[in-house]
């Protein structure tokens, strides 16, 4: 996640324009007329219901499984198996600060008043306090276990590596075989960055049985075998 959260997701919008244009104008705009967006706050008061409901971690939940499966499935048929899994919103969660900035993007912000904002980007990094998913630990011990090599790749620069590093340790995420950063400077979009990277290992061996991340940019570009796409309605990355 490098610092982009100008917009929820399309599937979320698209239905809270139904309901908007149906309570709020009280009939579908005529023919020629084009219907209004979403009220931004009906569109985040739905993001946070989706969250705290529980409905979030449940869906999230259950890609892990598909994948966990396919895993166990698949490692036995290929040399050199792995998987790749982004970072943010796939092995930890930044909800404590998406949820104090009401899901807008800070630069700035000292993250002292959590769980109210701001909460900038670079101060929440350096805090390492953003919490693990329990099923995407659990696959990768499921990957250890079964001799499958990790790889984590994010979009966060190498500049923030060391503070990622530790969130990850304090949080029991340990044992990965390399962990990928966009290089310092570098701006270009996940979906040209990430496979690349793939690419990368592959040339080195290994066979990818899946990528796992919360943005179809995770899994764009090809260099696994099969992508499993996790819900997140709080974001857009490209």
């Amino acid at each position: 996640m490098t610092a982009l959260r100008p917009t929820l997701q399309a599937g979320l919008l698209s239905t809270l324009m139904a309901a908007v244009t149906l309570t709020v104008w009280g009939s579908v705009p005529a023919a020629g007329f084009a219907a209004p967006p979403p009220n931004v706050s009906a569109a985040m008061r739905a993001a946070d219901a989706y969250h705290d409901s529980g409905a979030y971690q449940k869906d999230f939940d259950a890609v892990i499984a598909r994948a966990s499966q396919y895993l166990t499935d698949q490692a036995p048929k290929v040399s050199h198996p792995a998987i790749v899994l982004d970072v943010d919103e796939t092995v930890l969660s930044n909800w404590p600060q998406i949820h104090a900035n009401h899901y807008g993007d800070f630069d700035h912000g000292d993250c002292s008043r959590l769980p109210a904002g701001p909460c900038g980007e670079h101060a929440w990094v350096r805090l390492a306090q953003a919490p693990v998913f329990p099923a995407t630990r659990q696959l990768i011990r499921q990957a250890e276990a079964e001799h499958v090599a990790v790889f984590l790749l994010t979009g966060r620069h190498e500049r923030h590596r060391a503070d990622v590093v530790r969130n990850l340790h304090q949080q029991g995420v340990t044992g990965w075989t390399a962990f990928y950063m966009r290089p310092d400077g570098e701006h270009r979009p996940a979906a040209s960055f990430k496979p690349e990277v793939r690419a990368r290992i592959e040339a080195q061996g290994y066979h990818i049985l899946e990528t796992i991340g919360d943005q179809p940019s995770d899994l764009s570009g090809g260099h696994a075998q099969r992508g499993f796409l996790l819900p997140n309605p709080f974001y857009s990355v490209e």
